[in-house]
């Protein structure tokens, strides 16, 4: 994607940098941001984190002291692009483009009473140019310039001196093209008629032209109507075979998968691509864990940051990771025990963490009915209260 007209200082021109917006022609096949979806792997590295970063809760805090108090969001964070699209949607469309192109662009079209964007309405990666003059940065889209100060411009994967970001499909069209031009080819093999799919060949002698023609349609006369074709000893039929090159695309498809898993940053086991040797994991928890710290965990920093400029300081923003580490009922109950029995956490907090309302005095007094009441042992010189347990 070419996101640059012209660049004022010495060293390599952004052009050098990053690969033009048409796509590279890898193996055959033209590689674009739309073009590359058609990679299932690049569809589904793409669509797991989007999902993963779209539903997890939008919060903003401010810190008193030592403490973090949760405050109102503002409506940029509830729907920041308007009715019509929701904070989860904008941020499913902004992730799945940070993700395939480093970059995500937005037209802010209303600001609140302290001047910070209240709309941003998302534009298409393919109508947006980054136009550097001078130091100074300005936007083509849709063929209208605007000022920076307009443009919501969120960026990953960035290298010092641009100041936009990489794009992972452009790096990887190599292997994007390889996979989509062995599909490519699948199709030319074995639905377009690139190649002939038998052959019929005489073994007794040189045919002409003239009877090779008669003798194909004869045979193909013959077995179109499901009829019988006789022939004498001289005629051997042999269908053409693809196993060595199928076995070959097979390999290459197995290794495109892996190679596109590294390169937009998602385990291949978590899109389903077979995975080289054996990985061991406790439970989900631990392999979502992994897969929070190691791959998205930075991303969601990266975005919280950006949020964060959305509203007022000291005011922060935090994306709620939690119910991407759901454990399973009886893990999550030892873990409310363990915190509860070692005064981390009071059961009145588990309770609403499980959305259960506190205890009543009625629930309070059929435990001690069952249980029993458990007081404090008493200090030397004082009795125990009348009728309590210990």
């Amino acid at each position: 994607m070419s996101l640059f007209k012209r660049r004022t200082i010495a060293g390599p021109t952004a052009g050098e940098l990053i690969p033009p917006r048409g796509g590279q022609r890898a193996g055959g096949v033209t590689v674009t941001s739309d073009s590359a979806l058609r990679h299932s792997a690049v569809w589904a590295c793409l669509r797991l984190r989007a999902n993963l970063v779209s539903t997890m809760p939008v919060d903003v805090y401010r810190r008193v002291g030592e403490v973090k108090v949760e405050v109102p969001k503002p409506p940029v964070l509830i729907a920041p692009g308007g009715a019509e699209m929701g904070m989860m949607e904008w941020l499913y469309s902004t992730q799945f483009d940070l993700d395939r192109a480093g970059n995500c662009f937005g037209l802010i079209t209303a600001r609140d009473g302290l001047g910070l964007p209240a709309r941003i309405e998302l534009v298409p990666l393919s109508e947006v140019t980054v136009l550097v003059k001078n130091g100074v940065r300005k936007y083509r889209i849709s063929g209208t310039e605007y000022e920076a100060n307009e443009v919501w411009h969120e960026r990953q994967y960035t290298m010092a001196g641009l100041p936009v970001g990489l794009s992972p499909i452009a790096y990887a069209a190599w292997s994007i093209g390889e996979y989509l031009s062995v599909q490519q080819f699948a199709l030319d093999w074995f639905g377009n008629g690139a190649v002939p799919s038998a052959h019929l060949k005489n073994t007794a002698k040189v045919i002409s032209p003239t009877d090779a023609d008669e003798a194909k349609r004869r045979f193909k006369a013959a077995t179109s109507q499901q009829d019988l074709f006789v022939t004498g000893s001289d005629w051997e039929y042999k269908m053409i075979q693809a196993d060595a090159a199928g076995a070959d695309w097979i390999e290459a498809k197995r290794y495109g998968i892996g190679d596109i898993a590294r390169f937009f940053d998602c385990p291949g086991d978590l899109i389903d691509a077979a995975a080289n040797g054996s990985m061991t994991y406790a439970n989900i928890t631990q392999r979502n864990l992994q897969f929070l710290v190691m791959n998205l965990g930075p991303a969601i920093v990266r975005r919280e940051d950006a949020l964060g400029s959305l509203t007022s300081k000291p005011r922060f923003v935090k994306l709620n990771s939690n119910a991407l580490l759901r454990m399973d009922p009886q893990t999550r109950a030892t873990m409310f025990a363990t915190q509860i029995t070692s005064r981390q956490l009071a059961p009145s907090e588990a309770r609403e963490l499980e959305d259960r309302q506190p205890f009543t005095e009625s629930q309070l007094s059929e435990f001690d009915r069952l249980f029993g009441t458990k007081t404090p042992a008493p200090t030397a010189g004082a009795s125990a209260p009348t009728g309590a347990t210990t």
